[in-house]
């Protein structure tokens, strides 16, 4: 099947998009796309159901891959240890500082830190060309350069999930997978040469909700590897536990990988907002402000500690969940703080037993790594602690109930704010985003919109105020818009480049909208 490009895609699209990178996209394209519209339609039935009144369960029919004794391959060398990795989208000069930070591994992220421009997907392919030749450097505009040392970070790449497509990229005029492109182009251009350089092509996988996604991954890969001369079980992959579904069917997603997935990761943020979007319609779900909503919570322990238990059972690596926080380099105080939590999040995930975790920024590198030095000594992994103590069911998983924490007209502003400041910034082709101090992307965004429209859904009322409505919240985007043209200082820029009439309506629109949007980069791919 051909593949037609639907808009110029900029400086080096020739090479990114030569015609065997189209011709292999076309192929996985044809194969797996049917199935891909399938597991689609699969999560939509299943929401129809929670929403009639179903719940979560651990799924009968896998038992016995539960109870099973098997066990993941092995991890190549270049992941055995995995203390710290570090993550980032592709932009240039960002590959470069995140390759030389320090961390062990780097992620280069598609998905929720990238905008998906156009152009920031195709450059994006072609910086990691670069960063994978050992050949990527950067000039600033103030002359500073910006060039890889002589120790790097093995790259890892994330694609964006089964839910999103390319809309530049068409077969019968229908747009593409995300997932497909993403990791198709990178394992076209790319896993050969990471193969002669000792290492090889590493994944993580985003937003799977089933054994069944993660069968199509795994079918996916090896199509890819048949095609590209690799042998079965080249590419290796890390999932994304992101989804409370997903949590359910743990053991089921790697069994589906267990030849080339050797861990997997706990994706924190994502998996609160997936909590709020499963079980919308339910008054027992409803959550705090967002700050309240920490890893030592009830059911965010329990998703924590079965993570951990499942994975090291099965021989897989743990992977702790990302610190968003963003150090001071202006304000000593605020820094200590940042460095102090950050510290105090990496030395509670080393002690409950993962085996690494995610940073966001090169400056909480050190911190992150030094508490899981504390804990690991010269041992690369603790993969030998099964936390056989750990004893967790539906019941464990789903107690929101249990949360502690108050809803806010503080945390409602924050969440309006943000909300319109990320949007904003996703709009302008920027995915991660510097607010408040810290490292907002597409999850966190989606836990600040979701909460609004969860509170008004459920009728609550601040505990210093009135009864959240979509009115009230009306009023806050104008109040908080205000606000951040002030922060700014620069009513030319706000009022142009910020788009802001066009960041609040879309905030409203995913917050307020009686039906909750799966993902608000859906209708905001659309203003792209």
């Amino acid at each position: 099947m051909s593949v037609s490009i639907e808009r110029p895609p900029g400086d080096r699209g020739d090479e990114v998009l030569s015609e065997a990178a189209l011709r292999f996209l076309g192929r996985l394209h044809t194969r797996f796309e049917p199935r891909r519209q399938e597991l689609l339609a699969a999560r939509r039935e299943r929401r129809a159901r929670i929403a009639a009144g179903e719940t979560l369960d651990f799924l009968p029919r896998t038992r016995a891959i539960r109870d099973g004794d098997w066990r993941v391959a092995p991890p190549p060398p270049d992941l055995r240890d995995r203390r710290v990795e570090i993550t980032g989208p592709v932009d240039r000069k960002l590959i470069v500082n995140a390759l030389n930070s320090g961390a062990r591994g780097f992620m280069a992220d598609f998905e929720d830190s990238l905008s998906p421009t156009w152009r920031n997907v195709v450059a994006g392919q072609a910086n990691l060309i670069d960063a994978v030749a050992g050949t990527i450097a950067h000039v600033a505009p103030d002359g500073r350069e910006y060039r890889l040392g002589a120790q790097t970070a093995t790259l890892l790449v994330r694609p964006r999930g089964w839910h999103l497509p390319e809309k530049h990229l068409l077969a019968d005029g229908r747009p593409l997978a995300a997932a497909l492109v993403d990791a198709g182009l990178f394992l076209f251009h790319c896993a050969a040469r990471l193969l002669a350089r000792g290492s090889g092509p590493y994944l993580y996988l985003p937003k799977l909700e089933s054994h069944l996604e993660a069968r199509l991954w795994n079918d996916v890969l090896l199509l890819a590897e048949d095609e590209l001369g690799l042998a079965p079980g080249t590419v290796k992959t890390t999932v994304l536990i992101e989804t409370l579904p997903a949590a359910f069917e743990m053991d089921e997603i790697l069994y589906e990988l267990r030849d080339r997935s050797p861990a997997i990761n706990a994706g924190r943020w994502d998996y609160i907002f997936s909590t709020i979007k499963t079980f919308r319609e339910r008054p027992q779900f409803v959550l705090p402000d967002r700050g309240d909503v920490r890893m030592t919570v009830p059911f965010m322990r329990a998703y924590t500690d079965l993570l951990v238990r499942t994975a090291h059972r099965r021989g897989a690596h743990a992977m702790g969940g990302m610190a968003a926080l963003i150090p001071s380099r202006s304000d000593p105080e605020a820094n200590a703080l940042a460095i102090a939590a950050v510290a105090a999040d990496k030395q509670r995930e080393a002690g409950d037993g993962f085996d690494g975790t995610w940073v966001a920024h090169p400056d909480v590198v050190a911190t992150a790594q030094a508490e899981f030095d504390a804990v690991l000594g010269e041992r690369p992994n603790q993969v030998e602690r099964t936390r056989e103590e750990v004893a967790v069911g539906a019941a464990e998983l789903l107690d929101v109930a249990a949360t502690p924490g108050a809803i806010t007209e503080a945390g409602l502003r924050n969440d309006v704010n943000v909300g319109i400041q990320y949007i904003s910034s996703w709009l302008r082709g920027n995915g991660a985003a510097a607010i408040h101090g810290l490292m907002e992307d597409a999850a966190t965004a989606e836990i600040a919109r979701s909460q609004v429209w969860q509170w008004i859904r459920h009728g609550r009322a601040l505990a210093d105020g009135p009864t959240v409505t979509a009115e009230l919240v009306r009023r806050i985007a104008v109040e908080e818009l205000e606000r951040i043209r002030d922060e700014v200082g620069d009513d030319r820029w706000f009022e142009t480049e910020a788009r802001p009439r066009a960041s609040r309506e879309l905030f409203e629109l995913v917050a307020l909208n009686g039906q909750l949007e799966e993902f608000l980069t859906l209708p905001a791919y659309e203003q792209l």
